[in-house]
């Protein structure tokens, strides 16, 4: 058994057990996966429609993580902590351990869509409101 089936088993059985029963989670790492191996095409087929309006190519959206989000563009680990409700948006927060060792959580803010859960919207959180 081989290509993108193949391909496709192999990424999923890399993924932390508990991204594997939640889809929502498995787009957050799907996403960073891709930003890991320069496929910003694939990154962005992640993004939510009003986030590819933003942005309108792959590559000015690929350019924005590399700049603005070093950490999700090369992690060195990522860990998925709480879920909820803000505001009727669902929010998973995410701590992101950076090449460094420094560690930041980045609040991403979800969508259902047609195609499944994408990203809406990803927000730094300040080191003071890890408990926020």
């Amino acid at each position: 058994m081989r290509g993108p089936a193949f391909a496709f088993l192999l990424a999923l059985a890399a993924l932390p057990a508990q991204a594997q029963d939640n889809p929502l989670q498995s787009t957050i790492l799907n996403q960073i996966e891709a930003f890991k191996a320069d496929d910003f095409n694939r990154a962005f087929s992640f993004a939510s429609p009003v986030i590819k309006g933003i942005f309108g190519t792959a590559d000015n959206f690929g350019m924005m993580v590399r700049n603005g989000y070093p950490m999700v563009h090369r992690p060195a680990e990522v860990q998925m902590l709480e879920q909820r409700q803000v505001s009727g948006a669902t929010v998973q927060r995410v701590l992101i351990t950076d090449a460094q060792g420094r560690g930041h959580v980045l609040d991403y803010q979800m969508v259902e869509t047609p195609d499944g859960w994408q990203i809406n919207g990803v927000t730094l959180v300040p080191s003071g409101g890890l408990g926020a």
